[in-house]
């Protein structure tokens, strides 16, 4: 498989380069690439040579989505980035994934076995437009990062029970009880989670499946919710929104 790299740190371009070659002895990099000027030009020249772009978001003369708005990019995509703010613009364009820094070994080879399946997947005859429509299918996110102090963990999106607002401020709070500050807004959330499991009841609340313990038919047309973990005050299912919550909550 023939790949580029896009990416202006010389230190990330060596271990990506190590990693695909421990990963497949076949993978050939047909060029590396550090920043908007040098890449713009060269995709547009060689783009039918290659197979697979890795794309820092973040180098020294922009973003790398400007890259899409200068030239046709028909090849899939694997962002890199040190920072998880730019996954719905990712998707939003050729990525089949969205690998944080540190890149582990892990990561890349569950990354190209997603391609490698998404090939075969549309096996038959298919224009490389329609394989990447189908690679950009969304993907919602599966953990959040959280500090406390000078602490960094890491929350699984399933162990979330709610998303709230208070002010300004944005709080995830777990099954377990404990919340959290976070630097997401609620509309920002919406994007990010699967909407099967999560859904916006008012302007101040996302919650999970899960920690719905009761639902009850309340004034105005309204619904109430009781959660677990409690919550201070009432959860109500606002009154435009309550055809939509009973359609999800009785998983239509």
């Amino acid at each position: 498989m023939k790949v580029v790299i896009i990416e202006d740190e010389p230190l990330a371009v060596e271990k990506l380069e190590r990693y695909l070659l421990k990963c497949n002895e076949n993978i050939e990099v047909l060029a590396t690439l550090n920043s908007l000027e040098t890449a713009i030009p060269w995709i547009e020249t060689h783009q039918n040579a290659v197979e697979l772009f890795f794309m820092d978001v973040q180098l020294t003369d922009g973003l790398s989505f400007e890259i899409f708005s200068k030239v046709t990019v028909t090849t899939p995509v694997i962002f890199t980035t040190a920072f998880d703010e730019f996954a719905i613009d990712a998707f939003k364009v050729n990525s089949i994934d969205y690998l944080l820094k540190p890149i582990t070994f892990t990561d890349l080879t569950n990354a190209l076995k997603k391609l490698h399946s998404l090939k075969e997947q549309f096996a038959q005859p298919v224009a490389m437009g329609q394989l990447v429509e189908q690679l950009g299918k969304r993907t919602y996110k599966d953990r959040f990062m959280v500090q406390i102090g000078n602490h960094i963990h890491s929350i699984p999106t399933a162990a979330i029970a709610y998303f709230y607002a208070e002010g300004r401020d944005v709080y995830l709070k777990r099954e377990n009880g404990k919340k959290y500050l976070i630097d997401y807004t609620l509309e920002t959330l919406e994007e990010l989670l699967e909407p099967k499991f999560f859904i916006r009841t008012n302007r101040s609340f996302i919650v999970q499946i899960n920690a719905i313990e009761d639902v009850v038919v309340y004034a105005n047309r309204r619904l109430k919710l009781t959660l677990n973990p409690s919550v201070e005050g009432e959860v109500l299912v606002s009154r435009e929104k309550v055809v939509q919550f009973k359609h999800w909550f009785e998983g239509v």
